[in-house]
């Protein structure tokens, strides 16, 4: 299972007819990230494994893990020594679910 942190961003282009080199560069760079990311979600369904969504929304120790069948779960992870153990608070429903995706530019 792959852990990735997805820092909750709304790619939003500024408001002027010229861009600058810097707004380019964070546009593209932002862009890669997606992409990077979607695909890394993507390789996950195709293995069946879920996704873990680290969110710094969440209260610590809280994470969404997306499965390949759509469900998404909040989840309260802790850790004893090497080893980590997950429980399920919520199953969110597919409306903030979707809140969710988008939130995180998975939709």
């Amino acid at each position: 299972m792959v852990y990735l942190h997805i820092p909750s961003f709304k790619l939003k282009l500024p408001k002027i007819d010229v861009m600058n080199s810097t707004d380019i560069e964070v546009t593209l760079k932002n862009e890669k990230y997606l992409v990077t990311v979607k695909n890394l979600r993507s390789r996950n369904f195709s293995k069946n494994l879920p996704f873990l969504i680290l969110s710094e929304q969440l209260p610590e120790g809280q994470v969404y893990r997306e499965f390949p069948d759509g469900r998404i779960e909040l989840q309260e992870v802790s850790a004893r020594g090497a080893k980590y153990q997950s429980k399920v608070i919520q199953v969110l429903k597919a409306n903030e679910a979707d809140r969710v995706r988008e939130e995180y530019g998975l939709l």
